[in-house]
């Protein structure tokens, strides 16, 4: 009995393992994402490569095509994209869960995996707005302003 006990204290003292994923709040969403590229495959194959600029555009490409007028923002536990105009938009959210370096998007609607994805320091990948105007409409993580647009960013 008292080497059972023993034991049992031996394995109550030990570390516990560290969890396996972790999930993300919005603004530990918005800190690993605001300021980098965040580029990956969706579950279907798809490759992605988006860089987060502090003002809430999503530069670069979603997988199918270049992004135009793509915006990104954070809620209380996932991460929104908005793609297109006001007129013809479509909009995704997230969860997002980080195993090591690896950053796992679930769909908020039916919790199944969307794509895995990895994060890189700043825009690596030169992501820009090809010189065109982009409008954001409010829906951006950090809105200095009610509207955006890209002419409005430059002018700062």
């Amino acid at each position: 009995m008292r080497a059972a006990i023993f034991l049992l204290a031996v394995f109550a003292a030990l570390p516990q393992p560290a969890r396996a994923v972790d999930k993300l709040d919005g603004e530990a969403i918005r800190r690993a994402f605001e300021g980098n590229t965040v580029s990956g495959r969706y579950t279907n194959g798809g490759f992605f490569t988006e860089y987060h600029d502090p003002d809430g555009r999503a530069l670069g490409h979603n997988g199918w095509q270049p992004n135009r007028d793509a915006c990104w923002t954070t809620r209380a536990d996932q991460v929104c994209y908005y793609y297109g105009p006001q007129s013809d938009r479509t909009v995704h959210c997230f969860t997002v869960e980080l195993s090591r370096d690896l950053y796992v998007l679930r769909n908020t609607g039916n919790g199944r995996i969307n794509a895995l994805a990895s994060v890189e320091p700043g825009n690596p990948r030169k992501h820009g707005d090809h010189g065109e105007s982009w409008y954001c409409d409010g829906l951006i993580s950090k809105a200095p302003e009610p509207l955006m647009s890209r002419r409005r960013v430059a002018s700062r």
